[in-house]
């Protein structure tokens, strides 16, 4: 039997060369259109440069000196000749953990533009609160606004035990070691901070004790 055989000659692929840049451009120093973006050599590393005349925006957001913190937020409507017209109102504490706190109440069709209408409003009802060295009240203090009656006393190495919208201001405030309680059945967080916050401004300073200077004995 004849055998045919077949002489198959298998080449291997070359792969494609790029153009190469003109004499006139190399010399020029102008980058070639054919130029490769992506240089091998710097694999893993982040070649690109950020803007140093732009900066970033997490450095150049100026930082608020007082925290802020949302009681209750309502959607409301007032009646008008062409129907309802609805806005929002929001009521916020606000207070720099240092003896400052303050209630503020804004209101707009927007609920950004409300809430920053509410924080102005805080600074500028904003009070100061004599505390002792501990960042505690030296006595107890009651108070009652509206329908909202609260009692706050001291209490040496029990933390701040309160709730509602007390414990808010209180936690703003940067008080210690004092309980609060809810003496009135009403619910209504913006009344129960507003008594919070007179009752605070009610507080004197801490009682200095004097020592009489001790007479000597004359013989």
């Amino acid at each position: 039997m004849d055998t045919e055989i077949k002489n198959t000659n298998t080449t291997a692929p070359v792969a494609p060369t790029a153009p190469v840049a003109s004499a006139a451009q190399v010399a020029s120093g102008r980058p070639s259109r054919f130029t490769p973006k992506f240089d091998p050599s710097k694999r893993g590393t982040d070649s690109r440069q950020k803007n140093p005349r732009k900066p970033g925006h997490r450095d150049s957001r100026p930082r608020n000196e007082f925290e802020q913190k949302m009681l209750n937020i309502r959607r409301v409507a007032r009646v008008a000749t062409g129907g309802r017209r609805f806005s929002f109102s929001v009521a916020i504490v606000a207070g720099d953990k240092k003896g400052k706190v303050g209630v503020g109440l804004g209101k707009a069709n927007d609920t950004s533009l409300a809430i920053d209408k509410a924080l102005r409003n805080a600074k500028k009802n904003m009070i100061t609160v004599n505390t002792t060295k501990t960042l505690s009240i030296a006595h107890e203090v009651g108070s009652k606004y509206c329908s909202a009656r609260i009692m706050i006393r001291p209490a040496p190495g029990r933390g701040v035990v309160a709730g509602s919208a007390v414990r808010n201001v209180l936690d703003l405030a940067g008080i210690k070691d004092v309980t609060a309680k809810i003496l009135s059945g009403s619910k209504n967080k913006l009344n129960i901070a507003r008594a919070a916050i007179d009752a605070l401004s009610k507080l004197g300073k801490a009682p200095v004790k004097v020592v009489a200077p001790v007479a000597p004995i004359v013989k």
